[in-house]
């Protein structure tokens, strides 16, 4: 997603949030972040970009059948409210990971190199975009500010 879909959507949005009561606007922005939380945490289970593309899929196991959490979808404990925490004001709405859960979700969504394990081997990690703006995003999250200014 560019950043000039974002700058057009907050060139629009930002004269009609003025006139709102600071009250009323954090009122929005917890909505609009429920949203984008419950829109995240879909794609994660859906295993894709916020541009559509599936995740490199995990690393096979080279030795023996052990290890049944790969056939399991990635990141199912993840995606829950216990971690994926909304983060609002009144001037604006957001996601992130919480404590050692955003560690882990920084590492795949970066792909950056750790320890597997405590003391395990280091691993490349491939990138998976874990959170973010897909179009339908912007949508939703202009609809949810004009039928917010419409009541």
């Amino acid at each position: 997603m560019t950043t000039d879909n974002l700058d057009a959507l907050a060139g629009w949005v930002e004269p009609l949030l003025r006139k709102l009561e600071p009250a009323e606007r954090r009122k929005l922005m917890k909505a609009v972040s429920r949203d984008l939380r419950k829109a995240n945490q879909e794609r994660i289970k859906q295993q894709e970009d916020p541009d559509g593309q599936p995740w490199e899929p995990r690393k096979r196991r080279l030795r023996g059948k052990k290890g049944g959490i790969r056939k399991k979808a990635m990141f199912t404990k993840l995606r829950t409210a216990k971690y994926l925490k909304l983060q609002t004001s009144p001037d604006s709405a957001g996601l992130a990971f919480t404590g050692f859960a955003g560690r882990i979700a920084a590492i795949h969504h970066y792909g950056l190199r750790a320890k597997v394990d405590k003391n395990g081997p280091v691993y490349d990690y491939p990138a998976r975009e874990l959170l973010g703006f897909s179009r339908s995003d912007l949508e939703l999250i202009a609809d949810r500010i004009l039928d917010h200014i419409d009541l």
